[in-house]
């Protein structure tokens, strides 16, 4: 089985290069986003240690926690984001882990791991190649102010605390350009995993 590490900047496009992979691969995909919701659940591996950190006022009626008020705790709380990301990047990558170990028992060839903080989080130590989507800058406010409804203020704002498009490039085996041109992004594609 291959494992191709997915990164890139907000707004760049991933998703869409996660259903090419999907259809036209039958890649098992993963995003480290998701697995980040997943593990609070109640019952999963960092439900009681959030509740620890951030105190009971984070259940919900329904028990699940609160993840917008978290948002909030930890925006502009440095201390508070650090505690977060200590407690919940381990455990998401843990769980990767274990499902990576799962699929290459079940037979399947190509596994995609897609993350933001692929790179900063050492991700490309079980990865076999690291692709990067990239998007000039103006496509992906654009996008984030289209599909998300962010100001262009706060697309700005997040992308600024993000590593550059520069550093995924610089960090990736395989790039593919995400610029609006679709046939051109699902060439890239191909010709990244004949590379595998």
């Amino acid at each position: 089985m291959k494992v191709i590490g997915l990164t890139g900047g907000v707004g760049a496009g991933k998703s869409t290069v996660l259903t090419y992979l999907e259809d036209a691969y039958y890649a098992w995909t993963i995003q480290a986003d998701q697995v980040g919701h997943l593990v609070m659940e109640p019952g999963e591996r960092c439900y009681d240690p959030m509740i620890a950190l951030f105190g009971k006022q984070i259940i919900k009626n329904d028990k699940t926690i609160d993840r917008r008020l978290v948002s909030d705790v930890v925006f502009g709380n440095e201390g508070m984001r650090q505690k977060l990301n200590s407690l919940l990047h381990p455990a998401i990558k843990e769980y990767i882990l274990e499902k990576i170990g799962e699929k290459r028992k079940e037979g399947q060839k190509i596994a995609v791991v897609e993350a933001a903080l692929l790179l900063e989080d050492h991700y490309d130590a079980f990865c076999d190649k690291i692709w990067c989507v990239s998007t000039e800058r103006e496509i992906r406010i654009q996008r984030l102010m289209e599909s998300r409804g962010y100001s262009r203020e706060k697309a700005e704002s997040i992308m600024a605390r993000q590593a550059s498009d520069a550093f995924f490039r610089q960090h990736a085996d395989h790039v593919i350009e995400n610029n609006g041109d679709l046939e051109k992004t699902y060439r890239q594609i191909e010709e990244g995993i004949r590379k595998l």
